[in-house]
């Protein structure tokens, strides 16, 4: 199994597939180590489509040994024959998806429940995210983390732990009291014209 730490980047296949994979690249090129798909495709595209750019992405992330997952949807994971799946909550028949998912990376999005940070240790998924740290538009369905939950999670779970919603490389210093694996982004490179600069630029604050 591949593994679940650094810098995490959430792809919105909403976007414009040709530049969206060519921001992938080159935040792959300056270091992204995991990829995840977000469930958010565009309305009436074709299953057999969001396997193609399924297979596009793990193609491209590879040559680099970074995971890929897809979120919520493990149909589909199977289906491209991605790394594993991110769940933004609990699933409903997890008996059934858990022996689905043999052998590949599961993820859980948690927040200030430390029952559901028991349920994914006792689980034994691979890591969980919490979400969202500060407040964000591209993560506004989650609830803001009250920091001590994240403290509290430190001695509940082994887990690696990643910090999602709203991280820019100038508020990395506020996390600097946290232990944790990785850090989730989305806007703060996708959205920017130099994506490799700006993988580059947290992962320098990263190493602070």
């Amino acid at each position: 199994m591949k593994q679940i730490k650094g810098l995490y980047l959430v792809l919105d296949p909403s976007q414009d597939w040709s530049l969206l994979l060519g921001k992938l690249k080159e935040a792959l090129r300056a270091g992204v180590g995991v990829v995840q798909i977000w469930n958010h495709w565009q309305k009436g595209i074709q299953e057999e489509d969001k396997i193609s750019f399924c297979k596009s992405v793990v193609e491209f992330a590879e040559s680099f040994s970074a995971p890929v997952l897809v979120n919520e949807d493990w149909k589909l994971a199977l289906k491209a024959k991605v790394d594993g799946v991110h769940f933004d909550q609990i699933p409903i028949n997890w008996d059934l998806v858990k022996v689905k998912l043999q052998h590949k990376i599961t993820g859980l999005t948690v927040g200030n429940d430390l029952e559901t940070i028991r349920w994914a240790d006792q689980n034994q998924m691979s890591y969980i995210s919490f979400c969202s740290v500060f407040p964000s538009s591209s993560v506004d369905t989650c609830e803001l983390v009250d920091p001590d939950t994240i403290r509290q999670a430190q001695n509940l779970t082994s887990l690696p732990i990643f910090l999602s919603g709203g991280i820019k490389p100038e508020n990395l210093h506020l996390l600097q009291e946290f232990s944790y694996q990785g850090l989730a982004v989305i806007s703060g490179i996708l959205n920017q014209e130099d994506p490799k600069a700006a993988t580059q630029n947290y992962l320098k604050q990263m190493k602070h």
